[in-house]
């Protein structure tokens, strides 16, 4: 039990932070979409709204609720969100929790693939660059990181899919399955085909961050003593790399790669309207254009919790990595219980020192032997 305690009170206080999370942006999206000036009516009639008259336009105020105050609205769905229902998506006519399921399993395959290229091309890349400090190769990757991290998803995702499908016809124009097919009649080579350009748009946007940080971990590892220590007692310059800098380096890189998740589902949304992809990303554009209040909501808690479980996952794994995190980590902790020495050692009494053994001020302004 003294073993699960501190996990559990670990997960314990995440679960409170999520939960003041998901209420404050919550609370911020349904004041910024009440907020907005299109019209929920006008966006749902579309080309007919000359058609409608004001007793249907109040009717379909009525039936979504509309009519009622904001504060009362917001209520209401923090009333059935409680209860686990997300509401109904007045742009594709079905529940949240359907519209986010389906969609969600197309954007995954795609910001999944995306996620990994960019974290291994700009892993291996940061890590070439650093090793090549100054030379042609590194100045070559670092031009090329820096021109792609100010260049925009949707315009690198407009000229890949102006050269590779237009030009050259190597790929298709849109969509994540061939135009007419049915879903049953869909091939995983066909899924694929259609997946490549636009996974490719994300990963080559995402891999600049990964390579301009990889590098700079690189550089700093390849000035430390441990490094200069084992230069002198012969070890090759690939050996110190794959020894010594590696694994130093890896452990920024992960940290990055989880904490970017935001931005890849903020990339993924752009990727998928150029390409046409019906994935989570083109569900929140026609639920923004719609103010289809439940669905972007649901969406946005949704992508809340995806970003908070993916950075918790990052700083486990930077944690696993580098054992100087964990040991920082465990040092605060007893920092704040105000414990010294050993996990759960109470600590020393003033006068237990012996009196002629001087004290060194330790980090926390306390006297330790």
């Amino acid at each position: 039990m003294e073993l699960l305690s501190p996990a559990a009170r670990w997960v314990a206080g995440r679960l409170v932070r999520l939960a003041l999370l998901l209420a404050a942006v919550a609370t911020a999206s349904f004041a910024l979409v009440v907020s907005s000036p299109v019209d929920p009516v006008d966006a749902y009639v579309g080309g007919d709204i000359a058609a409608v008259g004001p007793e249907q336009r109040a009717l379909i105020a009525e039936r979504w609720g509309l009519d009622e105050p904001p504060v009362q609205r917001f209520l209401a769905w923090a009333g059935q969100l409680a209860q686990g229902d997300l509401g109904r998506s007045l742009t594709f006519n079905q529940p949240v929790a359907e519209v986010i399921g389906e969609r969600f399993l197309a954007s995954l395959a795609l910001m999944a693939t995306a996620w990994l290229l960019s974290g291994l091309f700009g892993f291996a890349l940061g890590v070439l660059a650093g090793a090549r400090q100054g030379r042609v190769t590194d100045r070559a990757i670092c031009w090329w990181a820096y021109t792609l991290a100010s260049a925009p998803t949707f315009w690198v995702g407009l000229l890949l899919l102006y050269v590779f499908s237009v030009q050259l016809g190597w790929t298709p124009v849109c969509c994540a399955a061939p135009v007419g097919t049915l879903a049953e009649d869909v091939t995983l080579l066909d899924r694929l085909h259609h997946l490549v350009l636009p996974a490719l748009t994300l990963s080559i946007v995402g891999v600049a961050p990964v390579v301009l940080h990889t590098r700079h971990a690189v550089v700093e590892a390849l000035a430390s003593d441990y490094v200069a220590f084992a230069r002198a007692q012969g070890e090759s310059a690939t050996g110190v790399v794959l020894h010594r800098v590696l694994r130093n380096a890896a452990a920024p890189a992960v940290l990055l790669q989880f904490s970017s998740l935001g931005e890849l589902f903020g990339g993924a949304v752009l990727a998928e309207q150029v390409f046409s992809y019906p994935g989570l990303g083109a569900a929140t554009t026609a639920a923004a254009l719609g103010q289809d209040v439940p669905l972007l909501l649901g969406i946005v808690l949704f992508t809340t919790v995806f970003v908070f479980v993916g950075n918790q996952v990052g700083d486990l794994v930077h944690a696993r990595l580098d054992p100087r995190v964990s040991a920082d980590l465990a040092a605060a902790r007893r920092a704040r219980r105000g414990l010294r020495g050993p996990l759960g050692a109470p600590p020393p009494a003033p006068d237990s020192l012996p009196a002629g053994e001087p004290v060194a001020p330790s980090p926390a302004g306390q006297g330790v032997r």
